[in-house]
């Protein structure tokens, strides 16, 4: 029964254009961070098509592989909490605003196995995006030519993104929680904004570390120097949020009522 619900659901993304939507998007990051590196190294040719190369300069960014593997980190990490809420609105929300929802309670299946089959689908849609954006990633700074190349450097920059990534999607479900909750699009995307704002408050304290939403951005040092490494405490929290927004999500089904 569970491998019927995974088919179902990776179905339903055959047609649907929000995949590419996503891929586009998310793929458009190694190639700003590219503009950018550009603009540091010809700061005169980019003035003459009307590109602010010296505020690049002021802003203290270097064209070098280190420089480039944070910057790749920091779309990974934080575009990956945008991007994720995205995604996982879309997921579970369509059920309501497509009028499905009905079906799907009403089916002789238990609930906890679409939440299952849904989460499996977010997280095989993120690791393949993960994995085309960072593989776009390497290939555009091997065409750059930036200085400072070693192979523990990108094998770092990858292990940093990735690491970026999987934070992203333990924080995914509570996003869910509050789609099922909301039955619509707007709730999580509403909800999704103010945990960035409340991320980013959190992140210029001590409490950074342990927020879940300030996790991300304190480690790729958005609001702060980048962290070597995270203590175990916020890998705790990670899973504290991850296990609450799943458990969350499958109570939230499993006594919703049919409205439809």
């Amino acid at each position: 029964m569970m491998g019927q619900v995974l088919i179902a659901e990776f179905s339903k993304l055959r047609r649907s254009k929000v995949t590419w939507a996503s891929l586009a998007g998310l793929s458009m990051g190694p190639l700003g961070i590219a503009l950018f590196m550009w603009i540091v190294r010809e700061p005169g040719r980019a003035a003459s098509l009307g590109l602010l190369g010296t505020k690049a300069n002021l802003a203290g960014l270097e064209a070098t592989w280190p420089a480039y593997a944070d910057a790749l980190t920091l779309i990974v990490g934080i575009g990956g909490m945008i991007l994720l809420s995205f995604v996982v609105a879309y997921i579970f929300g369509r059920e309501y605003t497509e009028a499905t929802a009905k079906n799907m309670l009403a089916l002789p299946v238990a609930r906890h196995r679409f939440v299952i089959a849904k989460l499996v689908v977010a997280a095989a849609w993120w690791a393949v995006l993960t994995a085309i954006v960072v593989a776009e990633a390497v290939a555009v700074g091997f065409l750059l030519g930036l200085p400072g190349f070693s192979a523990e450097i990108v094998t770092g920059m990858i292990g940093n993104a990735l690491l970026a990534a999987a934070i992203s999607y333990l924080l995914v479900p509570v996003v869910a929680w509050v789609t099922v909750a909301g039955r619509g699009y707007m709730p999580p995307l509403a909800f999704a904004i103010a945990m960035m704002a409340l991320g980013n408050l959190f992140g210029k304290t001590g409490w950074g570390p342990y927020f879940p939403w300030s996790i991300v951005p304190t480690l790729v040092g958005m609001v702060g120097e980048p962290l070597g490494g995270l203590p175990v405490g916020s890998y705790v929290v990670l899973a504290l949020t991850f296990a609450a927004g799943v458990g969350g999500t499958i109570a939230q089904l499993r006594y919703a009522d049919n409205s439809q």
